[in-house]
């Protein structure tokens, strides 16, 4: 049996009843909605305002209801009406970002996922510590900007989707900068990115066996960002700065890709080994998670990042990846998390993936 992470109390809601799968209307709930639909599962919007019109054109994936409040921040106040509808909240990138960390670690309803995680995800200093601790190389990080002795890359904490990063080819391009928040200066590795998309089950009893579970890959991606994807048709990174444009990594899109067989073998060790730690830290992660890397020109995976629920990348697949068809048919992220529900609503395990 796995790690208990909601209490008796927290679960009071779903007591001899189907569960709603609730979300906000943002960043992959299209296809949560769909999945959770798939599995035959009340769905449940949450959004500010008016509910978005798009949705009208995705009749599949169209949550059964809506709940609107004027902030996103005002979520806490309709768990009453969350509760009254047996709601499951399914967290990703968007939700926990525009809600704050504080404020979703407080709902005081059933969410998908141990939410313990957030404190080791949100700061990067902790993020790191986690991923050192397993075993994962990283990047090496500068303290601060009189350290750096090439490339580097500033990232700030949260999932805030690229926005605020940039390059600096040296110390002295870092000259007067002003950090606008908590911040980490990177190392800039040449490579290629790989964004790969996991999913730990603490009830599952095969495959890929990590702990008490399983760990499946159920998808990679890569990001298309605005503006470094295109900026370098203009000239040198140096002639641009003087130009007044500056390389910008807000993420707008996202592309499909596969990895060289020979290297899935690393992939899942190195995806195990941070399940394997999250374990011992804080009880353990469950569900979607995406290691995000570079691999270098000697087939060595740096992994710079981790989110740890559903990305937008898995967007990609909603009716399958050409790693999550060979898992089960038509099985995107959205429709795992579903099942994974069902699953441990019918085995009385609800404790263990609800938090």
């Amino acid at each position: 049996m796995g790690v208990r992470l909601a209490s008796g109390d927290r679960l009071a809601s779903l007591e001899g009843r189907s569960p709603t799968i609730a979300t906000l209307c943002s960043h992959s709930s299209l296809q949560i909605f769909h999945g959770a639909r798939a599995e035959g599962l009340a769905t449940l919007g949450l959004c500010v305002g008016r509910p978005p019109k798009f949705y009208d054109a995705f009749p599949l994936a169209r949550p059964d209801r809506f709940v609107s409040v004027p902030r996103v921040k005002d979520l806490a106040g309709v768990e009453p009406q969350l509760k009254e509808q047996a709601a499951i909240v399914v967290p990703h990138g968007s939700f926990v970002e525009y809600l704050g960390a504080e404020l979703f670690g407080k709902l005081d309803v059933p969410v998908f996922g141990n939410r313990a995680v957030l404190g080791w995800e949100y700061d990067r200093e902790k993020e790191r510590e986690w991923l050192e601790s397993a075993g994962v190389a990283m990047p090496r990080r500068y303290a601060d900007a009189s350290e750096v002795d090439g490339p580097v890359i500033v990232k700030y904490f949260g999932a805030k989707g690229g926005k605020g990063f940039f390059l600096a080819k040296n110390r002295r391009a870092l000259e007067g900068f002003r950090p606008e928040g908590p911040h980490v200066i990177q190392e800039y590795i040449l490579g290629t990115r790989y964004y790969m998309h996991f999913f730990y089950s603490p009830l599952s009893d095969r495959g890929y066996r990590v702990g008490h579970g399983s760990l499946e890959l159920l998808g990679m991606d890569r990001r298309d960002e605005a503006n470094i994807d295109e900026l370098y048709k203009l000239g040198a990174q140096e002639e641009l700065l003087k130009a007044g444009l500056r390389p910008t990594f807000v993420v707008t899109g996202n592309v499909p890709v596969v990895l060289r067989e020979s290297l899935l073998e690393r992939a899942f060790e190195t995806a195990a080994r941070i399940v394997e730690r999250s374990i011992e830290l804080f009880g353990g992660m469950v569900g979607p998670f995406c290691v995000e890397g570079i691999m270098t020109e000697e087939l060595q995976f740096k992994v710079f990042e981790i989110s740890t629920r559903i990305v937008a990348g898995t967007n990609l697949f909603i009716s399958g990846s050409p790693y999550s068809d060979l898992v089960a048919p038509d099985l995107s992220t959205g429709r795992r998390i579903a099942k994974e529900i069902l699953l441990a609503r019918s085995e009385g395990r609800l404790a263990e993936i609800l938090s």
